[in-house]
């Protein structure tokens, strides 16, 4: 998921498909669906595709990424969980079920994606058995939550558009002033905050994943000129645009230092 670069963790994002995150080792904070916690050893994350994720695990954290594709049939959850597992057995279990595949996707082994898919549901039935274990944790969502995690949804559907922080306020029926408070109430950052680390991440992910003009990039993101986006990126990253795309091809031949061990189902680690 780092890719070698901490903003692709730290900076609220969002993706097409599912993640489980399993935390092995450190602590640190998280922002899920705009709402902030602290996270660490023995937590399990699942994220829903399209739902806002920001992670900050420090220097010493480390765990496993799972990608599963958007597939109904195995019963993953709908919503958002954050599960802290301290039962040593049901450790275990996910570990080992993780393991299995991490060796099952680098096998090269007949009948693969097969396999993968129904350890896939273990997985799954494994989440689902916690979350009844931990029903009784799990903390009541109030208003003011429900209101956040609603923006944060509209937010990864539409970071492109050319909505503004009071368009989405004006759909949720709120005003701009009670948003921003919510927001801040419940992930440390502001409305406009939110929608800018989306529409940023998204920009940096471009430039320097592709090789798309610049300017492109910009419309597709909704900006009304190169200039414009230009200075968002500048004023945002401390680097132009041609310059960020500039180093990220120079680091490309460099192993990655992330913390964070990824690999999606049915594809190389």
């Amino acid at each position: 998921m780092a890719r070698g670069a901490a903003w692709r963790l730290e900076q609220l994002h969002s993706h097409d498909h599912d993640i489980l995150l399993w935390i092995t080792r450190g602590q640190g904070r998280m922002v899920l669906q705009g709402l902030r916690s602290g996270i660490g050893t023995h937590n399990a994350v699942f994220v829903p595709a399209h739902t806002l994720l920001a992670l900050d695990l420090g220097k010493q954290g480390f765990g496993l990424a799972l990608h599963l594709p958007a597939a109904h049939e195995l019963g993953l959850p709908e919503e958002p969980q954050h599960l802290r597992i301290r039962d040593v057995q049901a450790q275990a279990e996910i570990s080992g079920i993780l393991d299995i595949m991490q060796r099952e996707q680098s096998g090269n082994r007949p009948y693969s994606d097969e396999a993968m898919r129904a350890h896939s549901i273990l997985l799954s039935v494994w989440m689902r058995r916690q979350m009844l274990e931990h029903a009784d944790d799990a903390p009541r969502i109030s208003a003011a939550h429900r209101l956040v995690q609603a923006f944060c949804a509209m937010v990864a559907r539409d970071y492109a558009s050319a909505k503004l922080m009071g368009d989405y306020a004006h759909e949720l029926g709120v005003t701009p002033t009670h948003l921003t408070r919510s927001c801040r109430e419940a992930s440390g950052l502001t409305a406009a905050e939110i929608l800018t680390q989306r529409s940023l991440y998204a920009a940096r992910d471009q430039i320097e994943t592709t090789n798309r003009p610049l300017q492109d990039i910009g419309q597709s993101l909704n900006f009304s000129s190169a200039a414009y986006f230009s200075r968002f990126v500048q004023h945002h990253t401390g680097q132009s645009p041609s310059n960020l795309r500039r180093v990220a091809r120079k680091q490309e031949a460099a192993p990655p230092a992330t913390r964070i061990a990824t690999g999606r189902i049915g594809a190389p680690l």
